[in-house]
C-alpha cells in the first residue's frame, strides 16, 4: 500500500513539473529579443513621418524623435505657455516662419497646421536642418548633434557666442574640443539656464532610443 502511494505521489510530481516547464522556457527564450522592446516603445505613432522628414532634410532621425519626446511627449495637441505648439513645440512667428522661408513659402503656419503631426514634424525637421547649416563647419558628428540640440532651444547664435563673438573662431574652437569637452563647456558656460538641462534631457532620450 505504501509502495502504491509512493508511485502515485511520484507520478503527480512529474506531471506538475511537465506543466511548469514550458512556462519557464518561454520566459528564458522569448519569441522576440527583449532589447528590441524599448525601440518599439519609443517608435511612436509617427515613425514613418519622422523617417521621411529626416531623410528629406538630412537630419538625424533619432534626434528628431528625442526632441519630440522631450518637447511634447509625442502629444500633437500640446501648447506651451509661450504658445509653442505641437509635437516639436514650434512657435509660428519664429521657427515656424523660418521653416516656411526654407520651403519657399511666405508668412507663418497657423496653430491648426502646427497641431497636424505631419506638418509639425516637417517644419520642425526643416528648422533643425537650418540650424545645422548655421553650425556648418563643426566636424565631429556627435558634437554637431549636441550643438544642434542646444541651438534648437536657444538659437545657434547664442551657442556660438558661448565660445566667441566671431563665428569662424567659435567653430574653430569647438573643433579643437572632444564631444565630451563641448558638452561640459555648455553645462558650465551657456548663459541660458535651460540650455544645459535641455541638452541633458534630449541626449538621454537620444541614447535610450538609439
Amino acid at each position: 500500500m505504501k509502495l502504491k502511494f509512493l508511485y502515485l505521489m511520484t507520478a503527480l510530481f512529474l506531471a506538475g513539473c511537465a506543466k511548469e516547464t514550458p512556462i519557464q522556457t518561454s520566459k528564458l527564450t522569448p519569441q522576440y529579443p527583449v532589447q528590441e522592446e524599448p525601440s518599439l516603445m519609443h517608435q511612436g505613432p509617427y515613425g514613418s513621418v519622422i523617417k521621411q522628414a529626416a531623410s528629406t532634410y538630412g537630419v538625424d532621425e533619432t534626434l528628431v524623435k528625442a526632441i519630440i519626446q522631450v518637447e511634447s511627449g509625442f502629444n500633437p495637441g500640446a501648447v506651451s505657455k509661450s504658445n509653442a505648439v505641437g509635437l516639436m513645440q514650434l512657435k509660428a512667428s519664429t521657427a515656424g516662419r523660418d521653416a516656411y522661408r526654407l520651403k519657399g513659402r511666405y508668412g507663418q503656419p497657423t496653430t491648426h497646421e502646427l497641431k497636424d503631426p505631419r506638418v509639425n514634424i516637417d517644419l520642425g525637421t526643416a528648422y533643425l536642418s537650418m540650424l545645422q547649416q548655421q553650425l556648418a563647419g563643426i566636424s565631429n558628428p556627435e558634437t554637431l548633434r549636441y550643438a544642434t540640440t542646444v541651438a534648437y532651444v536657444n538659437g545657434a547664435g547664442a551657442l556660438l557666442r558661448t565660445f566667441s563673438k566671431d563665428r569662424v573662431y567659435a567653430v574653430a574652437k569647438i573643433n579643437q574640443m572632444t564631444p565630451e569637452q563641448f558638452y561640459k563647456h555648455i553645462q558650465k558656460n551657456h548663459p541660458a539656464a535651460q540650455a544645459p538641462r535641455y541638452l541633458w534631457k534630449v541626449n538621454n532620450a537620444y541614447l535610450a532610443m538609439r
